[in-house]
């Protein structure tokens, strides 16, 4: 008798998987999702440690939201966004201006690395159509990460997913000796010392003439292994920026809303970026739905006479879908009323204490850093002190254990993150940490 994963391997090629992989580790009978859990048809019932894939910062099925996206669905599904508007996406856009001074213009995409991709094109034509065509390039950071379309991945620094296309790829240089932290401790120590600027203002002023933008994860950077940098580089860098006419393109995708315990994770550095692109936390994960955010200074340089061809033509067919802009509002209303960014700002450390807690009891853990409600560290192997050889893949183990002890965690590499819903209830957070601990015994030792 077939099971449902065994049909669904018989048509469906898995995303960011080797699907020779799945012979040993089938996909999992989802049935039902609730708040911080998932439910299997064998009647597991899972913890979603890292949101899947990062978006459900509400958990999932929230009955506000569900409310919400039934009501709008009762009025209709999808209408063409170009030359139509409806009070649900006025509503939003109004709702989301207010959260930015200064950026005060959406553009609406229905994926994050297409929002990545729009604003770095709009960069690019803005140099254009206002007399500088020899800025025509990009920098981004080490370690980034900011989608899988042909451009995103050249501004990404994950040779992992851009490796077999780098023929078809612009090349965009990347800032490196970026001032990595553990955590942000409000001090001296978030501040970069001369040298350390020194050494990013060499590799930025080599390229300014030429420069449209530099895009960039603002404080955490995710796919390229949870990392926290300094605040301050990004601080430095927008008055660097302002000084040499370069756009800065903030890719808060998965760090906006409430992730880092800050609405926006540039509010640390207390910068507004002249792209913001957003998607993901913003409708909590209920669907499509992504926007870049600019100013009325960029707008305006698009704005004309049809035939003076300055129009920005981009279009997504499902762009301002109204039943995710009805999923959003909902969030919005949710991190608003129930406090959920100060509360995030609050847990912070408490969520951070538990994965010391597990480095600790295993002695197999190492450079535990964190921010908001996501900490990570790196496995190691606890009698050298030193990383398990990659071949022998200790965090896909490790992945497969967790599931069996139902928790969905899903390392990237040998590192294990805990990035749950933002409102996950502290005894399940302490389910996570005890699971994770028993994960971690069951495969090292």
């Amino acid at each position: 008798m077939f099971t449902l994963s065994d049909r669904a391997l018989k048509h469906i090629w898995y995303p960011c998987s080797q699907m020779k992989d799945y012979e040993t580790f089938p996909p999992l009978h989802i049935v039902r999702a609730e708040g911080s859990f998932l439910f299997t048809a064998d009647g597991d019932k899972i913890i979603d440690a890292i949101s899947s894939w990062w978006c459900k910062t509400l958990g999932h099925t929230h009955p506000e939201i569900k409310e919400a996206v039934n009501a709008q669905i009762s009025k209709f599904e999808h209408v063409i966004m170009a030359n139509t508007c409806n009070d649900t996406l006025v509503e939003l856009s109004e709702r989301i201006t207010g959260l930015i001074q200064g950026l005060d213009k959406i553009f609406y995409a229905d994926n994050g690395s297409t929002a990545v991709e729009i604003a770095l094109k709009m960069s690019l034509q803005y140099n254009l159509q206002t007399g500088r065509p020899s800025k025509k390039k990009f920098l981004s950071l080490q370690n980034g990460y900011h989608g899988e379309t042909t451009l995103t991945l050249a501004a990404g620094d994950c040779e992992l997913y851009s490796a077999p296309y780098a023929t078809l790829m612009p090349s965009v240089k990347k800032i490196d000796k970026i001032p990595y932290i553990y955590q942000i401790k409000n001090s001296e120590d978030d501040i970069l010392t001369d040298a350390e600027w020194e050494e990013i203002e060499k590799q930025i002023n080599s390229m300014k003439d030429e420069l449209s933008g530099i895009i960039f994860e603002p404080v955490l950077q995710g796919a390229g292994g949870m990392l926290i940098y300094k605040p301050d580089f990004l601080t430095r860098l927008r008055k660097w920026a302002n000084k040499n006419e370069v756009h800065l393109i903030a890719d808060e995708i998965m760090t906006g809303f409430g992730r880092t315990g800050k609405m926006f994770a540039c509010d640390y550095a207390k910068i507004t970026p002249d792209f913001m692109c957003i998607s993901k936390g913003l409708t909590a994960g209920w669907g499509p739905m992504a926007a870049v955010l600019t100013s009325n200074k960029i707008y305006d340089a698009f704005y004309d006479d049809y035939f003076s061809g300055k129009a920005f033509m981009h279009s997504n067919t499902y762009c301002g879908y109204p039943i995710t802009a009805a999923a959003a509002l909902a969030a919005l209303n949710i991190y608003e009323r129930d406090n959920i960014i100060e509360s995030v700002a609050q847990k912070s450390s408490q969520l951070r204490k538990r994965m010391e807690d597990i480095a600790k009891n295993s002695n197999a853990l190492t450079n535990i850093r964190s921010i908001g409600y996501m900490t990570a560290a790196d496995i190691i192997n606890p009698d050298t002190g030193k990383p398990f050889p990659k071949k022998e893949r200790t965090g896909y183990k490790c992945y497969k254990q967790a599931v069996k002890n139902g928790i969905l965690l899903r390392p990237l590499g040998d590192t294990i993150y805990f990035l749950p819903p933002l409102n996950t209830e502290n005894k399940v957070l302490d389910e996570l940490a005890d699971k994770t601990l028993k994960t971690i015994n069951e495969i090292i030792f």
